[in-house]
């Protein structure tokens, strides 16, 4: 199994309010190993600490190992520094989600870290399924995820950002986000995505040349042997909402979606992903803590 080991890319400084030792800060971790024995997938190897924490409920007849993430903090803030790193052994099953959306408060200065490391191996099949991250007003997020998929794994992930919360009748007006994927197959490079908003972030939302009013976003991508035969069936699941759309970039399957209204983002997310997993031979279905 491959690892991919990169050196953690710093956005731009931020000038602190208030010093960062004044304030408790979280730095949790959150790791698992899944692997095969026989014709089960078993839990090799499992680390957390505060505030992530990893539950197991049982899944669905037929469906991988399931693992939820969670933070006991109820959320994040500036100078938080969440780790998750997850690696699936050859011929491993698993699925990992998060019990909710993880909300990211407003920033008194410093940047919410997260840093996902994903390892995929050879015949081994893992999504990494997130519920959406609600960024509040001056919140200030910084995310790296990066995934390493040997040849004949296959890797199915999204991520959905929601730009305030909408049914609160909250926006999110300035701030910072710099979130960025980067696909590895066996030390090469495949595909790399960034996105910084910075300061204006409602001049940003509005302008008809980037968000056209859009307040939530959301990506998916399928990384397999198949990636290339399930293009049509992504194409027209995706064409099928009102903002939405995907193509082959570097063997690597991406889809796009974006609305005025999260709730629609989030409906066309597991729309496509459940759909795609069926076309990729699995259940249409995601885990019910999705539906909760």
């Amino acid at each position: 199994m491959s690892v991919a080991t990169l050196r953690y890319e710093a956005s731009p400084p931020a000038a602190a309010i208030v010093p960062a030792a004044s304030l408790q800060r979280a730095h949790g971790e959150a790791e698992l190993v899944f692997g095969r024995r026989g014709a089960e997938t078993v839990l090799r190897h499992l680390h957390q600490r505060n505030p992530c924490r990893i539950l197991f409920p049982d899944a669905d007849a037929g469906e991988p190992k399931l693992a939820v993430l969670l933070t006991t903090s109820g959320g994040l803030t500036g100078g938080d520094d969440i780790r998750i790193r997850v690696a699936m052994e050859a011929g491993a099953e698993g699925v990992v989600t998060t019990q909710a959306a993880e909300k990211l408060y407003r920033s008194l200065g410093p940047n919410t870290r997260i840093a996902v490391d994903l390892s995929i191996a050879a015949d081994s099949w893992f999504e990494y399924l997130p519920q959406e991250t609600i960024l509040f007003d001056n919140a200030r997020l910084d995310r790296r995820t990066c995934v390493d998929v040997e040849k004949s794994g296959r890797f199915l992930g999204c991520e959905m950002v929601a730009f305030g919360r909408a049914a609160h009748g909250e926006a999110m007006t300035s701030g910072h986000l710099f979130d960025r994927w980067q696909v590895w197959r066996d030390g090469k490079l495949l595909w790399s995505d960034a996105l910084l908003l910075d300061g204006d972030i409602a001049a940003s939302l509005a302008s008809p040349f980037q968000f056209a009013g859009a307040t939530a976003i959301a990506t998916a991508i399928y990384v397999g042997p198949d990636a290339e035969d399930l293009l049509p069936v992504a194409r027209e699941l995706a064409q099928s909402t009102e903002h939405g759309g995907a193509s082959l970039v570097g063997g690597v399957l991406v889809a796009r979606f974006v609305d005025r209204s999260a709730r629609v983002v989030r409906h066309d997310l597991m729309h496509y992903l459940m759909n795609l997993r069926h076309a990729a031979g699995r259940a249409a279905v995601l885990p019910r803590i999705w539906h909760s």
